[in-house]
């Protein structure tokens, strides 16, 4: 499954301009953390976040004043509470995904980036639409008889497949050790599984005689 099955098309997005007032507006009415700034061809330049706004709470009144050793995030959250537009508030450049971003890796450059929400773009880095860490969840609302089906493809003619709620029950007899112990693995890779029981026997163990004596 991939980006383009779960995303929000014609997400709402602003120009560099977009006054903080304005955006603070934007975000209060959508009920979102984070709009995307677009340049005039629609191509995703930044994003500002509700934690960019903040920083104008933070530094109120020239409190925390600045030091002669101030790190570099420091000194750019102090530079965003100064901020009266997009362009001086976003953070740049933007973390983004594509429509073909499989939900597995969008999930990673989240918790890479310390986001719940990233824009997908096309292949000239034009806004498509958003996907959020909610909308990733929606994997695991597949259909059990699509997991099974997805399931058996990957699986030998001689393993059997039960699908309830996301959990995979695998049964059955295969001829390797390793072909049964791998099959946890590789079942559980499957978009909409949440967990696996295998329950597949083996007869011969080519784990062990592979093994140096």
């Amino acid at each position: 499954m991939t980006v383009a099955d779960v995303m929000t098309y014609g997400a709402v997005s602003v120009t560099a301009d977009e006054p903080y007032r304005e955006l603070v507006d934007l975000i209060e009415m959508r009920s979102v953390n984070a709009v995307p700034v677009v340049d005039r061809f629609s191509r995703v330049v930044g994003v500002v976040s509700a934690t960019d706004l903040l920083h104008k709470i933070e530094f109120a009144g020239g409190a925390d004043p600045p030091r002669i050793f101030e790190n570099r995030r420091h000194r750019q959250n102090r530079r965003k509470a100064a901020g009266m537009v997009a362009g001086e508030l976003m953070t740049t450049p933007a973390v983004t995904v594509f429509q073909a971003t499989t939900v597995a890796e969008a999930a990673r450059i989240m918790e890479t980036a310390g986001v719940r929400r990233l824009p997908v773009v096309d292949d000239l880095g034009r806004l498509i639409g958003m996907v959020t860490n909610r909308d990733l969840l929606k994997v695991f609302l597949r259909p059990d008889a699509a997991v099974a089906v997805a399931v058996r493809s990957i699986v030998d003619t001689g393993v059997a497949v039960e699908v309830f709620h996301g959990t995979v029950l695998v049964t059955g007899e295969v001829e390797r050790r390793s072909v049964a112990e791998g099959l946890t693995a590789r079942v559980a890779a499957v978009d909409g599984v949440v967990s696996v029981e295998n329950r597949v026997v083996w007869t011969v163990d080519d784990i062990a005689s592979a093994m140096p004596v």
